[in-house]
């Protein structure tokens, strides 16, 4: 479980950082979305899902280097 909170978290391994968590939930919902388009028999564009999430991932990696420096210090 620990390895989990230093994996969603900064650099202090307190600190749970919201662009990570979103990071996760969104690769979270695109496996989820195409496992139920493949049991209901549905069309999923993967594509277009991933554009759209690439938007969002980019967001949050800039905004988590624009931060950094600014994070408290702790063990890494």
């Amino acid at each position: 479980m620990q390895h989990i909170l230093h994996a969603l978290s900064g650099p202090d391994n307190k600190t749970i950082d919201i662009a990570r968590i979103l990071w996760v939930v969104s690769v979270l919902a695109m496996i989820v979305f195409e496992a139920h388009a493949v049991w209901a028999g549905k069309e999923f564009d993967p594509v277009a899902f991933a554009t759209g999430a690439a938007a969002i991932l980019a967001g949050g990696g800039a905004a988590v280097g624009l931060k950094g420096r600014t994070e408290p210090e702790g063990d890494r």
